[in-house]
């Protein structure tokens, strides 16, 4: 009976890893690639499981043939194949071949992606993203643009786009999985690749991907998300064009949202910027930019936006993201002064 439950328990699990195994949204998932990047990458890791596969396959077959086959029915000795050069030749060349067949694609792409000579030419016209990540936020910085967003990434479709990634507290990893990755963010030096993202995909998954951090860093690493929305080129031209016309911090739209704002002012300002100018250096960076803060699909990379999402957050941080760079930063706020924050948070956006 107990070989028996131990037989249901594997059957169970068998079936259930082969259920979930089919699970995945075209906005998150590395099976579902939505991009040149993740493309290559799925291709190689199907080349690399079909080879796994076969390779297993044959050695069962040999297996189940030799065990009934050459079963033992007598004391005659079968015939002795050591040494056949035949023999020796085919699992000596068979695994070379497997291994080229795996090994000259991997390195073909390999290549491929490490190119980013176009991101370091004089005067490029390629898209340039900086990739800074902290505990446990990041913000995405266009140098030429000269605009600086925070936890929501946004890119043209149908062209490579170029990343810059460096750590500004502990190494982190910067990762897309339905579009390609993952790459580490360093403290001491940059890493540099591109991502593509395809239109018609994108559309499929509604313009909007989950990114994430791929590198253990922290209490709250499972919590640092970030949003990437993919735009035709035209749309992207038109919301860097609305970014750099924010000149100056947007006004309070209601006498609620006004004194949000001078509550803002007088406990915020300090650490959060709420304009788009990237002419801040990077020990200046303490907290996500909030300009377009209105705009955004998540408070905190993790929590509905909406008003009452935003007001937990800032009650208390630590209970939503242990460990986190905001605790403790700023006075208690009363629910009045919550209500009135968050009007004014929740108004802040540049697209019209």
């Amino acid at each position: 009976m107990k070989r028996l439950a131990k037989w249901r328990l594997i059957s169970f699990l068998a079936i259930l890893t082969l259920v979930l195994s089919g699970c995945g949204e075209p906005y998150l998932s590395a099976l579902k690639p939505a991009g040149e990047v993740a493309d290559t990458q799925y291709d190689l890791m199907k080349l690399s499981t079909f080879i796994m596969v076969g390779v297993i396959l044959v050695v069962v077959i040999i297996f189940v043939t030799v065990f009934f086959r050459f079963r033992r029915k007598d004391d005659t000795i079968p015939k002795q194949v050591e040494g056949s050069h035949k023999l020796e030749i085919i699992w000596t060349v068979i695994p070379i071949l497997l291994l080229l067949i795996l090994a000259v694609p991997t390195v073909a792409a390999t290549f491929k992606l490490a190119n980013v000579d176009q991101m370091d030419k004089k005067n490029s016209k390629a898209l340039v993203i900086n990739v800074r990540s902290h505990l446990y936020w990041w913000d995405f910085e266009y140098p030429n643009q000269k605009i600086v967003t925070s936890q929501e990434l946004v890119v043209p479709t149908d062209e490579k786009v170029y990343f810059n990634l460096k750590s500004l507290d502990v190494k982190h990893s910067f990762w897309i999985p339905a579009v390609g990755g993952k790459m580490d963010t360093n403290t001491d030096n940059e890493n540099k690749f591109w991502l593509e993202f395809d239109s018609k995909r994108a559309n499929d998954a509604g313009g909007l991907f989950y990114g994430k951090c791929a590198e253990l860093c922290g209490p709250s690493h499972a919590l640092m998300d970030f949003k990437v929305k993919a735009l035709s080129r035209d749309d992207f031209d038109s919301w860097v064009k609305s970014m750099k016309d924010v000149k100056k911090p947007q006004k309070a739209q209601t006498d609620l949202a006004a004194e949000g704002q001078e509550i803002f002012n007088n406990s915020c300002i300090g650490c959060h910027a709420v304009t788009p100018s990237n002419q801040m250096p990077d020990t200046a960076r303490m907290a996500p930019n909030l300009t377009n803060f209105g705009d955004r699909s998540r408070v905190a990379g993790v929590l509905d936006h909406n008003k009452e999402d935003l007001k937990n957050w800032i009650r208390d941080p630590e209970k939503y993201k242990p460990g986190n760079m905001m605790t403790n930063k700023y006075p208690k706020m009363s629910e009045d002064q919550l209500d009135a924050l968050a009007e004014y948070l929740m108004g802040l956006k540049v697209q019209q």
